[in-house]
């Protein structure tokens, strides 16, 4: 019942298109990009729901305090606490081996606000545990939620980012002037 109420709300009533060309492996990071709103996590939930599916996402801590808190744990929300030096990139890995199922969704630019410069713990997860990273976009402009993308690290993290950052580099997200990544040809 919720899995066909959001696909019709995404689909038919909001008129977005769902690309989704890669399989979803049973482990897996998806990299999703642009975030440049708290819409992006409406979209990513709608699309989680009517697909069925259960994917684990990053939110900072702050998100967790009641009521909100329960709620966010129980749809797959995984707190972030920015302020402690924690091994989290390990132990997300660690847990991407362990698990029969592992799907965990993140934000590559970190915040919703212009930043060129990516994180790169994405990367590091995957390439621990020998996991693909599917790169999913959200464009608004098009009104398309695309996946054409996916490869397992091998540890050459600056040609794997610039494949990462060119994968991304004409989606419009839904305030275009908050997205950017940082390549010249951007600008073109």
């Amino acid at each position: 019942m919720i899995q066909q109420f959001c696909n019709w709300l995404l689909v038919k009533r909001m008129k977005w298109t769902i690309e989704d060309q890669q399989p979803l492996p049973e482990k897996c990071i998806i990299c999703l990009a642009p975030h440049t709103s708290n819409w992006d996590f409406i979209m990513g939930l709608l699309y989680m729901f009517s697909r069925g599916i259960r994917i684990n996402f990053l939110m900072k801590k702050e998100w967790f305090r009641w009521p909100l808190g329960p709620i966010f744990r129980s749809i797959g929300g995984i707190p972030v606490f920015r302020a402690k030096h924690s091994h989290m990139t390990d132990a997300l890995a660690d847990a991407a081996m362990k698990n029969p199922i592992f799907r965990l969704c993140i934000t590559p630019e970190g915040t919703r606000s212009l930043n060129a410069d990516w994180k790169k713990g994405f990367y590091f997860i995957a390439q621990k545990a020998q996991i693909p990273i599917l790169l999913y976009s959200l464009d608004y402009g098009k009104k398309l939620i695309k996946c054409a993308d996916s490869f397992i690290p091998q540890g050459d993290i600056d040609a794997d980012m610039l494949r990462v950052k060119r994968y991304f580099i004409h989606v419009k997200g839904k305030h275009p002037e908050k997205f950017t990544t940082g390549l010249p040809e951007e600008n073109n």
